[in-house]
C-alpha cells in the first residue's frame, strides 16, 4: 500500500491527509500541537482548523515525526512558508536518499526571496530530493466536503509528475501534471497578492468593473516575473495561475482577500494581525515578491501599490488613484 507521510497540520494539510486516507492510502499525519493530536483522536476533528469536518478513521495522526516519517513513499508538506526551511532541516535525517517531496505550501520565502523548490532543494540538498508543487483553486473547506476541485501539479520529472498525479487524484479531485514546476509554485504565491488588492478594492466599493480590472492586470504581472524567473508564460492561463487568481479574488473564505477588505474598510495590518488566529500567506509573499520584483527589475505596479498599503501606511484610496493615473500604454 503507498504510504503518504503529510507535515503540517492546518486546514490544508489535514484536508489533503484526509482525503487521501479516504482513498484507502496509508496516511500519516504530524502536527506539532499536542492538543490537536489528542483531538483528532479522539472525535476525529481538527476543530482548530477544520471545525465541522470529520476526517477518516484509518488517518493516523501523531507528534512523533518518526512514526509519521518512517517508510513512507512520499512527503507531502503543507507548512507555512517562512517556516518550511527550518521545518525541513529539523527532520532531515528522518528522509531517505531521493524522497518526493510534494509541497502543498505557496509563498516566496522573505529571508532569502527563493521559491518554495529551491528552499526544499537546499534544505535536503544531501538527500537529493525529486519535488512537485499542487496548486490551484482549491479551498480547504470546499475539498474537505467533496465538491469537485481541479489543481495543477508541478514536476519536471513528467514520469514522476504523472505518479504524483494519480496518486493525489480522486473523484473529485482533479490534478492535471505540469513540467513547468516553476511557473506552477509562483502562480500559486503571486495570486494571494492580487487577492489582497482586489479584497481592497471592494472593501473600498469600487465595484465589479475595478476588481475584474484587477484581476486581468494582475494576471498580467504575475505572468510578468514568472517568466523572468524561469516560468512559461502559458502557465499562467491554467488552474495554478488564472483559475488560483479569480477564485482567490472573489472567494469570501479566502484569507488574503478578507485582508484587503478590512484594509479597504479602514483596518490597519496590526489590526487585522491581532484579531486573526491566522495570518494570511499573502502579507509576507508581499513583502517577499516587492523585493524580488526590485531586485529582478520587474515591473509589478499592483505589487507596489499593495505593499504600500500594508507596510508604508499608504491609504488605499491613494493607491488605486496612484494605479489609475499612471502614464497610458498599450495593452
Amino acid at each position: 500500500m503507498t504510504r503518504i507521510a503529510v507535515l503540517g497540520g492546518g486546514s490544508w494539510g489535514t484536508t489533503l491527509a484526509g482525503m487521501l486516507s479516504e482513498k484507502g492510502l496509508d496516511v500519516r499525519l504530524w502536527i506539532r500541537e499536542k492538543e490537536l493530536v489528542d483531538e483528532i483522536r479522539k472525535t476525529g476533528e481538527n476543530s482548530l482548523f477544520l471545525p465541522g469536518i470529520k476526517l477518516d478513521s484509518r488517518l493516523n495522526v501523531s507528534q512523533d515525526q518518526f512514526e509519521v516519517m518512517q517508510g513512507a513513499d512520499y512527503f507531502l508538506v503543507a507548512i507555512p512558508t517562512q517556516f518550511m526551511r527550518k521545518a525541513l532541516e529539523g527532520v532531515k535525517d528522518l528522509f531517505p536518499e531521493n524522497p518526493v517531496i510534494i509541497c502543498a505550501s505557496k509563498g516566496v520565502e522573505l529571508a532569502t526571496l527563493k521559491p518554495m523548490s529551491a528552499v526544499v532543494q537546499e534544505s535536503l540538498q544531501e538527500k537529493k530530493p525529486r519535488y512537485a508543487i499542487i496548486s490551484g483553486p482549491s479551498f480547504a473547506g470546499e475539498v474537505s466536503r467533496k465538491l469537485p476541485t481541479a489543481v495543477s501539479l508541478g514536476c519536471r520529472d513528467q514520469e514522476l509528475g504523472r505518479r504524483v498525479r494519480d496518486v493525489l487524484s480522486t473523484d473529485f479531485f482533479r490534478v492535471y501534471d505540469n513540467p513547468d514546476y516553476k511557473g506552477v509554485e509562483l502562480g500559486g504565491a503571486l495570486k494571494n497578492i492580487m487577492a489582497i488588492a482586489a479584497g481592497i478594492s471592494d472593501g473600498l466599493e469600487f465595484g465589479h468593473d475595478a476588481r475584474a480590472a484587477l484581476i486581468t492586470r494582475g494576471l498580467v504581472e504575475m505572468a510578468r516575473l514568472g517568466v523572468a524567473l524561469g516560468g512559461r508564460e502559458r502557465t499562467f492561463m491554467g488552474l495554478s495561475g488564472m483559475g488560483d487568481l479569480v477564485l482567490t479574488c472573489t472567494g469570501d473564505l479566502s484569507r488574503n482577500r478578507q485582508v484587503g477588505l478590512k484594509l479597504g474598510r479602514g483596518m490597519t495590518l496590526d489590526e487585522i494581525v491581532e484579531g486573526s488566529r491566522m495570518v494570511a500567506e499573502g502579507v509576507k509573499t508581499t513583502e517577499s515578491v516587492w523585493h524580488l520584483a526590485r531586485k529582478m527589475r520587474v515591473d509589478m505596479p499592483i505589487t507596489e501599490q499593495v505593499y504600500q498599503v500594508l507596510f508604508q501606511g499608504k491609504d488605499p484610496r491613494t493607491g488605486v488613484q496612484d494605479l489609475m493615473t499612471r502614464d497610458l500604454k498599450m495593452e
